[in-house]
């Protein structure tokens, strides 16, 4: 599938850490994330949550929004998807620590959930 209107990092719009001296921990729950399986051209349904310890910055909650919802179309492996959500949030957000993990609705039988894990160097 092709599309013109694909989601990159500089879609993710971020605001200054209000503790930047303090680490602490960002949950964010995505429950109604859709894309498309690229093999069969159905819905895929899943759960995304961001997990975060921010560095300078903190991501803008309706740009997330926005930026998933360019997804809704796009014909993406659950794998794929979960690494290019992550690498994005890297890009945008510089965070200390990010884990990004998919739970997708279960399909013929078969549920799956993918995790992704960042660290920055020390």
């Amino acid at each position: 599938m092709e599309h013109t209107d694909t989601p990159a990092a500089d879609q993710l719009e971020t605001f200054p850490n209000p503790r930047p001296g303090r680490e602490f921990t960002i949950e964010i729950v995505c429950p109604e994330f859709t894309s498309v399986c690229p093999k069969t051209g159905q819905p895929d349904f899943g759960t995304i949550t961001y997990r975060y310890v921010p560095g300078d910055t903190c991501v803008e909650l309706k740009s997330l929004k926005l930026y998933l919802q360019k997804f809704r179309s796009r014909g993406i492996f659950y794998e794929q998807v979960t690494n290019q959500l992550l690498d994005d949030f890297v890009a945008a957000c510089s965070p200390v620590r990010c884990e990004v993990v998919s739970r997708w609705t279960p399909r013929g039988g078969i549920s799956t959930n993918v995790t992704c894990v960042y660290e920055r160097a020390a």
